[in-house]
């Protein structure tokens, strides 16, 4: 018998099905990203603004109706951005500030997580219970008793009062202890029978296998600190302790009116980089975001 009498017949109706499913699939796809490439437009369109309008004169920001490209570009803005504000010494704060609670999020909660994840102590369900508790929280309820707490302490009008606060936070241990707790026991397990201690089994197995998770707290932590506006506007007592969104929005204030061009251009000068960022770490974040809580 021949070996292509063996081989199954196609169904009648087969190829008209699988053309259909072809011409479906082809036709298909601009009517599912014809609304993601509206979706995405209206997202990025605020931003395109505030690009446009920092290299417009001010008499263009305010024109009704809104000219959307710069009738006569100019860089004046930013020309006077730089020369009204301390620019150095605040972008310097805001890097120190950014970068130290960072840190200290990416230490303190990646311990906690762990310690969460995979360790067995009295109390752990009642801990995790109340990490979460906080995390419902609004900010601005914390707020005050926070200022209150700062303040008795003495460290108002300090870096380390715009630091100390924010080092730890209870999303961030959420984020480490679930991905932590997808991570095989048997590794800690055969860590301990060489004779590994916690903080060597944290440092040496934890960490590494982390990354995708620390880089997406990272991101999201240094975003969160670097826009931080409220706080450090009340607890910073002088100009030399002003972070870059506190300076900006006191320079672009007048006397009468507000001044947009040199807001929107410290807009675009504040986003560059938290921009640059992002794109060094997106794909670990993107990692992060896609594995957290899986087993």
């Amino acid at each position: 018998m021949s070996t292509l009498s063996t081989l199954p017949t196609a169904q009648p109706g087969t190829d008209r099905i699988l053309r259909r499913r072809r011409i479906r699939q082809t036709w298909g796809q601009p009517w599912l990203y014809l609304p993601l490439a509206g979706a995405l437009l209206l997202m990025i369109a605020p931003f395109l603004w505030m690009l446009s309008g920092s290299f417009k004169p001010e008499a263009d920001i305010r024109k009704v109706p809104p000219v959307l490209l710069p009738t006569a570009p100019t860089t004046a803005n930013y020309g006077e951005l730089f020369s009204t504000l301390d620019f150095t010494s605040m972008f310097a704060n805001s890097v120190i500030v950014a970068l130290a609670v960072t840190a200290g999020n990416l230490i303190f909660c990646s311990m906690l997580g762990y310690a969460l994840a995979k360790l067995e102590f009295r109390g752990q369900r009642a801990v995790f219970l109340l990490v979460m508790g906080t995390l419902m929280i609004p900010g601005l309820v914390t707020f005050v008793p926070l200022y209150v707490l700062v303040s008795n302490m003495q460290l108002t009008g300090s870096m380390l009062g715009l630091i100390l606060p924010f080092l730890a936070g209870p999303f961030g241990v959420f984020l480490m202890r679930q991905f932590i707790s997808t991570l095989p026991d048997e590794l800690i397990d055969a860590a301990r029978v060489d004779g590994c201690g916690e903080l060597a089994i944290f440092a040496k197995i934890i960490l590494p296998l982390t990354k995708p998770a620390l880089a997406t707290l990272g991101i999201i932590t240094f975003l969160g600190s670097w826009n931080n506006f409220l706080w450090p506007l009340v607890v910073a007592q002088n100009e030399s302790q002003y972070t870059l969104p506190v300076g900006l929005a006191l320079a672009s204030s007048g006397q009468s009116f507000t001044r947009f061009g040199i807001l929107l251009a410290g807009a675009v000068v504040v986003l560059l980089p938290v921009m640059i960022v992002f794109l060094l770490f997106q794909r670990q974040f993107v990692a992060g975001i896609a594995t957290t809580g899986l087993k």
